[in-house]
């Protein structure tokens, strides 16, 4: 890997965008890169949660590389866009919580990175934005179609629209991160906040991603019927006997992850 560093330590997988001559700007190769790394951590049992972050200090994510604009046809654009939306949503599909540590810029379509994780956690210094009306386009990773189902379609337009950038805080206000750490704070915290994420049952983890990001934006009938059928899957596991019981029993639960 040229651009993705990636370290496994006791079922965490740490991915690394390093790309920092551009700002962790994402290109092609590291979009390869991540898709590679995310297929192959799906057939890994013994990880349990990923967390994304930009090397340096600076920058998460930058965006896309606006190098190629220029000269890009209509048709290449759209392969661009879809290549984009491919490796992103492989991401959000993840069975494995995803946790993105924004540790700087996230513009773009590291804004779009973001989105596509399961929580989204910040240094003070980050800084979000979707600036590519500014260039004549639009957001093209998923940009215009996360965001609004994240924070609702006014306040996603409003950034959408002007191209404007936002600070940690007023993402957080927005509902677009979890929460806001000082940048010494930043990966200790949501270390910490792994550690409660990976004493849990993974299966039940697993369904309740699955019974979320398939209900979103359906009826509500139609959603209830996901959550059920995924609270019937989770009745398939070892795990739901083993919680039960160490509730009933008054004692933290072993959970086998099977």
């Amino acid at each position: 890997m040229d651009f993705v560093n990636v370290e496994f330590n006791e079922g965490i997988a740490c991915i690394t965008i390093d790309n920092q001559k551009k700002l962790n700007a994402l290109n092609a190769q590291i979009l390869d890169e991540l898709e590679s790394i995310f297929l192959d951590m799906a057939k890994k049992t013994d990880i349990r949660a990923v967390m994304i972050t930009g090397a340096g200090e600076k920058s998460f994510a930058a965006g896309a590389d606006i190098s190629q604009f220029p000269s890009l046809t209509p048709e290449e654009a759209f392969a661009f866009a879809k290549r984009g939306q491919a490796v992103f949503s492989l991401i959000e599909s993840s069975p494995k919580p995803v946790i993105a540590a924004v540790n700087g810029f996230a513009l773009g379509g590291g804004c779009e990175l973001a989105l596509a994780c399961h929580l989204r956690y910040a240094s003070e210094n980050a800084m979000f934005g979707q600036p590519e009306v500014k260039l004549g386009v639009i957001a093209g990773y998923g940009g215009t179609q996360r965001l609004p189902r994240l924070i609702g379609s006014g306040r996603a337009l409003d950034l959408l629209l002007s191209g404007r950038m936002v600070t940690a805080t007023e993402a957080k206000q927005m509902g677009l991160v979890n929460d806001v750490f000082s940048p010494s704070e930043l990966l200790p915290k949501i270390e910490e906040i792994i550690q409660v994420i990976l004493a849990q049952g993974s299966q039940a983890q697993a369904f309740t991603l699955k019974a979320v990001y398939e209900g979103a934006g359906r009826p509500i009938a139609q959603g209830l019927e996901v959550e059920a059928a995924a609270f019937r899957d989770a009745f398939k596991t070892e795990d739901r006997v083993e919680g039960a019981t160490a509730f009933l029993e008054h004692r933290a639960p072993e959970f086998k992850n099977r």
